[in-house]
């Protein structure tokens, strides 16, 4: 029963954090639009898909994040080509911020709080740092391979920027924000009534 239990928390949680996520980034965004139509944006998107992993765990967490802002995309013109990479690098924000946040740190089963908040710096950032490399790679390649490189190489430097300033910006509003809802989470038992060993 506890396990049926966890896994409805989960898949509401997944539901909760796919419509935060799309809102925030449909709605909060600020759109670059860069030569030749295509376009970057700052926003805060990204932050889901952390406080997620660090709430529910990496899968879950990061699946919630990027169900929200690949629905974006879709509903986007500008963005809906880059569908299946937002969604591929939101979920491994996800897994990856779980994974230092829950695995190395096992921050749901510590009650030291420098030890919780330095995990959760850690996890947001080796999440964070992994979608500011895979980001801009993966769509110069695509570039590269639908649009030619010289558009390619002319917006690479912009995605650059934009997704270092989201990398540095959610950095900060997740650990801000998990810090702060955390105990009062725990104080009413959510964080206990999902289970650690299927956080990832």
């Amino acid at each position: 029963m506890a396990n049926k239990s966890n896994q409805a928390y989960k898949i509401a949680m997944v539901g909760l954090l796919a419509a935060l996520s799309y809102v925030v980034f449909t709605y909060g965004q600020v759109k670059i639009t860069l030569p030749g139509g295509d376009a970057t944006s700052i926003h805060l998107g990204n932050a889901v898909c952390v406080i997620g992993a660090l709430l529910v765990g990496g899968f879950y967490g990061g699946l919630g994040g990027a169900i929200g802002m690949t629905i974006g995309d879709l509903l986007d013109p500008v963005y809906i080509v880059y569908a299946p990479k937002t969604f591929i690098c939101k979920l491994c924000i996800g897994l990856i911020a779980g994974f230092v946040a829950h695995r190395l740190g096992k921050i749901d089963r510590s009650t030291d709080k420098n030890h919780i908040l330095g995990f959760t710096i850690a996890a947001a950032v080796a999440g964070l740092l992994f979608n500011v490399i895979a980001d801009p790679l993966i769509g110069y390649y695509y570039k590269l391979w639908i649009i030619g490189k010289p558009a390619a190489e002319l917006t690479l430097a912009w995605n650059i920027a934009a997704t270092s300033i989201n990398a540095v910006t959610s950095t900060i509003a997740s650990v801000v924000i998990y810090m702060a809802v955390r105990p009062a989470l725990r104080k009413a038992g959510f964080l206990d009534a999902l289970s650690v060993e299927a956080r990832a």
